[in-house]
């Protein structure tokens, strides 16, 4: 980190100091809506929202130099964490529509998204179309200057308390595949739309199921052109494994110091001392990722560190139990050891499981034969 930073540091450190929230987010339901939106109408108002979105849509178009010296500031205060009710309007909807709007589309909703008015849920996966996304039978008809969407979508995060959808669906009939899909925006208060939240083994109902039966959708909803969906989801993707978890990969090193710090037992010294290790290289792996990316697409890499990032989220909860028990101090974990060891499973699953991860790695990184399908 250039000197040059230390201003800016400085003033994310005086600004957090003053702003983050004495107490952490409600873990579901109509309360963790508006901490969350409550929390990015703070960030906004003192000028901190929105730090990777261009300025042209009221970003801060901050270098990644700086956003790296934000998050770690971020994770030092203990504010908010940032896979939280707003993650998919900032980190997927947000720079999504940005990339592939159209100009009516960014008028209306970016505004919405960076004050804190609205939050989004992400409407990818199926039953039986998770990992291998393009297998979605959701289905889009034209009718007029509407789509009729019918079929059903799961784990959507916050759908119980979403707004908005970007709802990926399959708007060419004879389509397979990659080909005939749509990226739309879908109001979750439209008529024939119904959620059902789903709870999980850690204990609050984050995720849920959505049902669409004859839901109808403008067609001036759809992002990036009908029937070219696929390559308006792969932007969006594109932006998840890009730095949108930065911010949770520098937070899992924090947390890997803050166990250290609370530990006095010598016998374990060995396990922390490994993960201390395996924090450094992904920190390392992550801000050389993050730099990259300033210059141009890095493609497959991400899934390197979205591997290693979730596997080592398991085994800090997992030690962070053996080393204090499952009913440490919440001081530990801001909803307590027991919920960070149950959710951290979900980690290894979520945005591709780690069989993918694995896959896309060997074949895409590594340049190996492509296994059999």
């Amino acid at each position: 980190m250039s000197e040059s930073l230390d201003d800016f540091r400085a003033r994310a450190r005086s600004w957090l100091q003053e702003n983050v929230p004495e107490h952490g987010s409600p873990m579901e339901g109509p309360e963790s809506r508006e901490y969350a939106l409550a929390w990015q109408k703070r960030q906004f108002e003192g000028g901190w929202a929105g730090l990777t979105w261009p300025q042209a849509y009221g970003g801060k178009e901050l270098s990644v130099l700086q956003q790296i010296a934000w998050f770690e500031e971020y994770a030092r205060a203990k504010a908010p964490s940032t896979h939280n009710a707003l993650f998919v309007g900032m980190n997927h909807a947000g720079p999504t529509l940005i990339a592939c709007g159209t100009d009516e589309q960014k008028a209306f909703h970016l505004p919405k998204i960076m004050q804190g008015e609205v939050i989004w849920c992400q409407g990818f996966s199926e039953p039986n179309a998770g990992s291998d996304l393009a297998s979605l039978r959701t289905k889009g008809l034209v009718e007029g200057d509407e789509l009729v969407v019918n079929g059903q979508k799961i784990w959507s995060s916050y759908a119980d308390i979403g707004d908005y959808q970007e709802l990926l669906i399959r708007t060419d009939p004879a389509s397979s595949r990659h080909h005939g899909l749509s990226w739309v925006i879908c109001a979750m208060d439209t008529p024939g739309i119904t959620v059902r939240p789903i709870k999980t083994m850690a204990g609050p109902a984050k995720y849920a199921e959505v049902f669409y039966d004859n839901v109808r959708i403008p067609l001036s909803n759809i992002v990036g052109g009908l029937n070219n969906g696929w390559k308006t989801a792969m932007a969006t993707l594109s932006f998840e494994r890009g730095t949108a978890s930065l911010a949770l990969q520098i937070s899992l090193s924090q947390r890997v110091e803050e166990l250290i710090a609370a530990n006095d037992d010598a016998g374990v010294s060995d396990t922390l001392m490994d993960l201390r290790a395996d924090a450094a290289a992904l920190r390392a792996m992550s801000y050389q990722f993050a730099i990259k990316s300033e210059t141009g697409p890095v493609g497959s890499e991400g899934s390197m560190i979205r591997l290693y990032f979730a596997e080592l989220a398991k085994r800090v909860a997992s030690a962070s139990i053996d080393i204090f028990g499952i009913g440490a101090p919440q001081v530990l974990a801001e909803h307590g050891l027991g919920f960070d060891y149950f959710d951290s499973y979900s980690e290894t699953i979520a945005g591709g499981t780690a069989e993918i991860q694995r896959n896309i790695i060997a074949e895409r990184v590594l340049g190996l034969p492509r296994g059999s399908r």
